[in-house]
């Protein structure tokens, strides 16, 4: 990509039948830029967008853009936005913008949009992510790979329409189902304010004058291989290794996101090949040295914002679940009927020793799954915290229970989030992090 100036990005932000907007000052629409304010209800009739306000009625098409006066700080409210989408922090909560709000309709269904210039996007990621008291470092190392990331994705758009690509996303057969999530959602916006892309909380969560100035700082940064901008993945905890692209995502290999040790350079990698099955068993019951293994509150605090700190075993983790409790959840996820599952059984595993397909033994069927968020999902009521994990059969008074030895936190593609914090607590610039996690990328500034 060449050189550019600052964009104006979209950002999907909720999608219902009705939504409820509070306009916090006047806004614009239409070509003779009628002016509304205040509580609107926005819904939909004859294939036309109808907004509600308390005296007035507005019918549109398909689609609505509002702009906030020149002359005036304006802002807009969502109620009952949606976070955490199908995770166990899963909420509701109303949330504030600035910029322009678009609603689309599209199949019988309204979607609110949030336009904005690009660095007033990345503020709100970052206090969106984390804790905006992080470390300046950790703060600088995030707002550099969001960007990439983002930047990235509009790029890789561009791409695919231009050469007429289509993005596969599964492969389905009678015996295996093979899926990954990541763009095959977003047609009508550049991306969505939820993890399944970054999660974007508008001026919700307040920033920061560290958060403004790390972003000001790093002013159109982005980490670059070759031509291309770095698509920058980013988790809580990698576990202690972190795990290649082409195992979560579609098959194609980047040379920035490797098999990282999270340890100082130079300690020494004597790391096993955990896609070995027998190393990767004595990897996740273990306990091994790392930069994302910490338990200080301080540093933890700084990357978990207070939903994400209802969790408090990142790192290693366990879950037992009875044999029948097992049997009707992946029923209940994967809707197949397995009956009485017998057996959880790794078939291949990635550098980080995450399962890439598993294979599920059944009394009625048997069947393999991947990657690991479609394995992840299909064994929690939200996700498991990462496919990275060990199944242990046993048998009691009670019955059969399987019992579940996972390390990390997230799919551990490159930037560890914990991991990072624990750099930038130790003296690490943004710098140095970004290169410890992004193998022979170079930043670059583009605008």
């Amino acid at each position: 990509m060449t050189e550019m100036k600052a964009p104006e990005i979209s950002v999907g932000i909720i999608t219902g039948e009705e939504l409820t907007v509070t306009l916090h000052g006047t806004f614009g629409f239409g070509e003779c830029n009628d002016q509304l304010t205040g509580s609107v209800k926005v819904k939909h009739a004859n294939e036309k967008i109808i907004l509600q306000g308390d005296d007035i009625k507005i019918e549109a098409g398909r689609e609505i853009t509002l702009k906030p006066s020149g002359n005036e700080k304006c802002s807009f409210t969502l109620h009952a936005v949606t976070i955490g989408v199908d995770f166990h922090w899963q909420r509701d909560e109303d949330q504030t913008f600035t910029g322009m709000l678009r609603f689309i309709l599209r199949g019988g269904k309204i979607t609110a949009v949030n336009i904005l210039p690009v660095e007033d996007y990345l503020v709100s990621v970052i206090s969106s992510e984390m804790s905006a008291t992080s470390s300046g470092q950790l703060l600088r190392a995030h707002a550099v790979i969001s960007r990439s990331w983002l930047l990235a994705q509009i790029d890789k758009t561009l791409r695919l329409v231009t050469d007429g690509e289509k993005y596969r996303t599964s492969f389905v057969t009678e015996s295996e189902i093979t899926r990954w999530y990541d763009r095959e959602d977003h047609k009508d916006f550049d991306v969505c304010a939820d993890d399944h892309c970054q999660r974007y909380q508008g001026i919700t969560r307040a920033s920061v004058p560290e958060v403004e100035k790390a972003v000001r700082e790093t002013c159109g940064e982005v980490l670059m291989s070759g031509d291309f901008i770095c698509d920058a993945r980013y988790s809580k905890s990698c576990g202690g290794v972190t795990e290649l692209f082409e195992n979560v995502w579609e098959p194609v290999s980047h040379p920035y996101l490797q098999k990282i040790t999270d340890k100082p350079a130079g300690a020494g990698d004597l790391t096993p090949d955990l896609t070995c099955e027998e190393n990767a068993v004595e990897w996740i019951n273990g306990n091994p040295d790392a930069f994302c293994n910490t338990t200080d509150s301080a540093i933890l605090s700084q990357v978990l914002n207070n939903y994400d700190q209802e969790t408090t075993d990142f790192y290693r983790w366990k879950v037992v679940y009875s044999q029948q409790e097992l049997s009707d959840l992946v029923r209940e996820k994967t809707g197949i009927d397995f009956g009485l599952i017998n057996g959880l059984e790794p078939l291949s595993r990635g550098t980080s020793g995450r399962i890439i397909r598993l294979k599920i033994i059944g009394e009625k069927k048997t069947m393999i799954i991947g990657k690991e968020l479609e394995i992840r999902k299909a064994l929690s009521k939200s996700h498991l915290y990462s496919s990275a994990f060990v199944a242990e059969k046993q048998s009691g008074p009670e019955g059969v229970t399987f019992m579940l030895r996972g390390a990390g936190w997230g799919h551990g593609v490159g930037f560890c989030q914990i991991g990072a914090a624990v750099m930038g607590a130790s003296g690490y610039n943004y710098r140095e992090i970004l290169s410890h996690y992004f193998v022979s990328s170079v930043i670059k500034k583009l605008y």
